[in-house]
């Protein structure tokens, strides 16, 4: 399936591939090209820019805030500084800032097929493992949800990291250029944090180096991603927001939540339905799925594990499948237990697994039917390959304009988690900004009576019908006043036509 000594074969500088690259860049500008017509949304946006005084200038003061504020519970400055090239290039535009998030898209796809092609030696795998990574509903979150820019900006330090280091050949200046790429992405978002380990397994599975020796090249990444990891969990902690029925869990209550979660996940790879902002798996209750889903986990790491010697790549890839899902699997408790974009790189070790196992299966069957359908294999294999990528492109632009706007990704959640009060608070909220306060309060009286809300959402919405019943009593009260005047003004006189 994996073949390390077919490594050397791929060469990313021929004309030929060089063509595959380029058609993979458009593939994913035209994929998401439609979401240059979207809005911004009332989900972490206004937080990113809106509101975010460091982005609107290039002053000593403006620079210091890029370089040290916290957003929304995350320390990312290079992410905050492409805001502020967005900001200097469009303003509040939302136009160029979905076009960044796109053209961030595109080139990590091209990244994808050079990496899987690298790790397999088939470009056939790398390709296709890139094209499904672009066009696929899941990654809708990632590119067209502006505020998502700083997963989209790590992911493209993380794939050149792993680009440079990933390879048998791996020397003390790749190792030069694999750090700096992981202090980029660092400062792009935590979730770089999980380099130093899956660089780490590659040197002892693929490489066959000695632990110590492994060890050793990744003290310093570990240091850099350690003391990063350190200071983001504090920032996680100082705010609460989103889903939090899970904050209260033990953690081997959360261990048998992601047990189910991940087989979830999978699932979302394979079938992209009931895509949503939120969501809200269940807690309690969940017993038997848990007991399928450890069986399930069992079945699969059995021949993984037995054939670690002759077929280390599969191990190297489950491994670090769960290696990028492990910062957001709640051992360190953060505010949501699922989201598309926590796929956004795990999707790629899922796309190149199940292609190099098709693959393996194809020749097979090649051989075993001695040749005889040397010719009719490629043209079955490449037309189910192009109808489950133009499959995959209609049912991303159907679902991409569910974030068109906030009110269209409200209204969408209203009917896939009506039951969070988040949604019902979000989507008051952006009632109230497009002057629909009367409607904002209804909503969140239904909420109160509809919806299970802990007692930080409770409390947030008893002040916001509060506040806002109070805004329309005054808007009310003003009206009333200027009719009074109207009434007690003179009448303008008439103008005679002579």
């Amino acid at each position: 399936m994996f073949r390390m000594s077919a490594i050397s074969a791929v060469d990313p500088l021929t004309v030929k591939s060089r063509a595959l690259l380029a058609a993979l860049f458009v593939l994913g500008l035209c994929t998401f090209a439609p979401s240059l017509r979207f809005d911004f949304v009332n989900w972490d946006d206004p937080a990113y820019v809106h509101h975010n005084d460091a982005i609107k200038g290039w002053t000593p003061k403006h620079l210091y805030g890029v370089a040290t504020e916290t957003v929304t519970r995350n320390y990312a400055p290079l992410t905050i500084f492409s805001f502020l090239l967005d900001y200097s290039w469009t303003g509040m535009d939302p136009t160029g800032y979905h076009a960044t998030n796109i053209l961030l898209h595109a080139v990590n796809g091209v990244l994808v097929c050079m990496l899987i092609s690298q790790l397999t030696g088939s470009w056939g795998v790398g390709w296709l493992s890139a094209a499904l990574f672009l066009v696929h509903p899941v990654q809708i979150e990632s590119v067209v949800w502006i505020s998502s820019r700083k997963g989209l900006l790590s992911a493209s330090f993380m794939l050149l990291a792993l680009l440079i280091r990933l390879r048998p050949d791996a020397q003390l200046r790749h190792d030069g250029w694999y750090i700096l790429c992981l202090a980029a992405a660092l400062l792009s978002k935590a979730l770089a944090v999980v380099l130093p380990p899956i660089v780490l397994f590659y040197d002892i599975l693929i490489r066959r180096e000695k632990t110590a020796d492994a060890v050793v090249r990744q003290l310093i990444p570990g240091l850099m991603s350690l003391m990063l990891l350190m200071y983001t969990m504090g920032a996680q902690n100082s705010i609460l927001g989103g889903v939090r029925s899970h904050m209260d869990l033990s953690l081997p209550h959360i261990l048998a939540v992601d047990v189910v979660i991940l087989w979830q996940y999978i699932g979302m790879l394979f079938a992209p339905a009931a895509l949503s902002v939120l969501y809200d798996p269940a807690v309690s209750g969940i017993a038997l799925k848990v007991i399928a889903g450890l069986t399930g986990w069992l079945l699969l790491a059995f021949p993984v594990w037995k054939y670690r010697e002759q077929q280390p790549l599969w191990l190297f890839g489950w491994l670090t499948f769960f290696l990028l899902l492990f910062p957001v699997l709640n051992f360190f408790r953060i505010t949501t237990l699922m989201n598309d974009r926590y796929l956004y790189l795990p999707c790629i070790c899922i796309f190149a697994m199940t292609l190099s196992a098709l693959r393996f299966a194809v020749e097979k069957i090649r051989t075993s039917q001695g040749g005889r359908l040397s010719t009719v294999t490629p043209l079955v294999t490449g037309g189910i390959a192009v109808a489950v990528i133009a499959g995959c492109i209609l049912r991303t632009n159907s679902h991409m304009p569910v974030w068109k706007n906030a009110e269209s990704l409200w209204n969408h959640a209203m009917v896939t988690v009506p039951h969070l009060a988040v949604v019902r608070i979000q989507m008051a909220l952006n009632l109230h900004d497009t002057g629909r306060i009367q409607e904002a309060v209804d909503v969140l009286r239904l909420a109160q009576t509809q919806c299970v809300a802990d007692e930080a959402d409770q409390q947030r919405i008893a002040r916001y019908i509060g506040d806002w019943t109070t805004e329309l009593s005054r808007v009310a009260s003003a009206a009333s006043s200027e009719e009074a005047l109207t009434r007690l003004s003179p009448a303008a006189p008439e103008k005679r036509m002579d």
